[in-house]
């Protein structure tokens, strides 16, 4: 493998992601490989004398997309408490690696060190650190396990001997929730407190990526790529030492057909199906963001006019209009003025730009057949500059089945300023990677009133199947912040670290303790679905709350009675 370390860092080159033994993405272009698995390849290319990024030049799947973070009494409903104190079993996380993949983690933190002082934490891959010693088979970052952290703890200034930090707080905030220890005077303590922490710190996306997909300069954002890379580490590490691991992936995005394609989904779909190994994500906040669109055809219309409102300046944004195989639709755009760019003939691989006069906005549609998965289609629309005011994106019909299509724009944290349909529909808008069947997807509920937290994402896939799995607290969640505090979060980032917890304490009483020791994650999935608290009010499972509330203790009532 060859030395990638400026390649991942510099602006200058393009990152690509290739199924391990496909061609190159630009044949006779001289790059750098890093490989994250079997599966995948990460490909650098340098920027100069190859195609700028845009669909017209490489496959959709091919550019990494971007992901931001998922937020905006809960461990005693989840029955998590419960677990731990139960005398016959004492469920803490013993023998369990819990992995984060996210901004880091305050290492120095109480909460995560053990009763001598000592670290908990296995390892820290900082992705942003350039200059350090990364993981063995890895091009960039820094590596820094346990020794060296137990090192910069009995120092008297510890980042200078281990200088990982977590500036955003996100990544610490969930560790603690799910991994925390015991702190009786601030009545905390985290779903398990004896597990072992393992930590993925992401480096920001490039910019070239943040510029083709307007990605706000504040807004923190990370590459599909990367998170693979993080979920290759973190399944390495456990392997090395013989450990159970349920990953917390509290990432996600609004970009793909929502139906669990693309390859950060298949990567994630690979790793669960592998013994020992659970993975935990969430659905997004973006129920109520008006980001999703679904249209349909009815009669004999000629087309269907979708509104967009534009209501901030703002540098531009996209959409993406998904198709299932075999309805086909082709694009013509409105300007708020009137202006029209006429429909754009229907040529899978085709790219077209026009320059509105009056608005000085250009837009750019871009038609794609994805072959890997369903062969959906995809039509990509791209607005730079966008005048305020509403824009029309008029739909005709190519080839009718159903009638039916979907549209989503990025979700809120990735956008420059407001957006939204005018006609949405709160359905469907559960973020990826959430819409992979084999992760356990959880979105968010406030357990004080036992009410659905109207921000969180809602199911089902586009193509069937049940998501979310179920809910777990979301709103005013009770955690560690920065400063050896405690703050509450509200957002479905929460939730998932909430039910990593939980997962960890099925694999430690089933894989440890060797009571199931071949329960795998679908089996984990399936007793975490049957013990869901439900109630009379409603039918389950539904796109709100799956199979209903986040129950453990229900859950090994159930496994007692079978």
């Amino acid at each position: 493998m060859a030395d990638c370390s400026k390649q991942a860092y510099s602006n200058d080159y393009f990152d690509f992601i290739i199924p391990y033994g496909e061609q190159t993405v630009v044949p006779g272009a001289e790059g750098c490989t890093q490989r994250i698995d079997e599966e995948f390849d990460i490909f650098y290319y340098p920027r100069t004398g190859v195609p700028a990024v845009k669909l017209g030049a490489y496959t959709y799947l091919e550019t990494p997309n971007c992901y931001g973070l998922l937020d905006r009494t809960a461990l005693e409903v989840s029955g998590i408490i419960r677990m731990q104190n139960q005398p016959a079993l004492e469920l803490r996380g013993n023998g369990v690696m819990v992995g984060f993949i996210d901004t880091g983690i305050d290492y120095t933190n109480p909460l995560f060190r053990y009763a001598d002082g000592s670290s908990r934490i296995a390892a820290i891959w900082d992705q942003t650190i350039a200059d350090g010693t990364p993981p063995e088979g890895v091009s960039y970052g820094a590596e820094y396990r346990t020794e060296e952290l137990n090192a910069a703890l009995e120092s008297e200034d510890p980042f200078s001997v281990v200088p990982s930090r977590d500036t955003d707080g996100h990544g610490t905030f969930l560790a603690g929730v799910a991994c925390g220890g015991e702190d009786v005077e601030n009545d905390f303590i985290g779903a398990v407190p004896q597990a072992q922490i393992a930590v993925v710190k992401l480096k920001q996306a490039k910019q070239y990526l943040r510029e083709f997909y307007f990605i706000p300069e504040n807004a923190p954002a990370y590459q599909e790529n990367d998170i693979m890379m993080g979920v290759a580490y973190l399944d390495r590490l456990a392997s090395a030492r013989d450990m159970p691991l349920v990953i917390c992936l509290a990432l996600g995005n609004s970009m793909g057909s929502h139906g669990g394609e693309g390859y950060l989904n298949a990567y994630l779909g690979d790793v669960c199906n592998r013994r020992k190994r659970s993975i935990v994500t969430a659905t997004g906040n973006e129920a109520n963001a008006r980001h999703h669109f679904q249209g349909s055809f009815s009669g004999d219309e000629e087309f269907v006019d979708t509104q967009i409102n534009v209501e901030d300046a703002m540098p531009g944004f996209f959409v993406e209009l998904w198709a299932r195989a075999p309805e086909l639709y082709s694009v013509a755009i409105i300007s708020p003025t009137g202006e029209e760019l006429p429909r754009v003939p229907l040529q899978p691989g085709s790219f077209q730009e026009y320059r509105f006069v009056f608005e000085g906005t250009i837009v750019s549609v871009d038609y794609r057949l994805e072959t890997q998965g369903r062969g959906s289609q995809l039509a990509f629309i791209r607005f730079t500059n966008p005048s305020r005011g509403i824009w029309i994106i008029r739909v005709y019909p190519q080839n009718l089945l159903s009638g039916t299509y979907n549209m989503w724009l990025p979700m809120q944290q990735l956008l420059g300023g407001r957006v939204f349909f005018l006609r949405s529909t709160p359905d469907i808008t559960l973020t990826s990677p959430g819409n992979t069947e084999q992760v356990i997807t959880v979105g968010g509920y406030r357990a004080t009133a036992r009410s659905i937290y109207a921000d969180s994402g809602r199911g089902y896939p586009v193509i069937g199947g049940i998501k979310p799995d179920f809910v777990a607290p979301a709103v005013e969640v009770y955690g560690p912040g920065l400063r050896g505090n405690y703050i509450t979060y509200t957002g479905t980032s929460a939730a998932c670290a909430i039910t990593a917890g939980a997962v960890a304490q099925i694999m430690e009483w089933a894989i440890v303790k060797e009571n199931r020791p071949r329960l795998s994650n679908a089996g984990i999935k399936n007793m975490l679905i049957r013990g869901a608290a439900r109630t009379s009010e409603r039918s389950y499972p539904n796109r709100e709350w799956g199979y209903g509330m986040l129950d453990v203790y229900q859950a090994f009532i159930i496994l007692q009675a079978t």
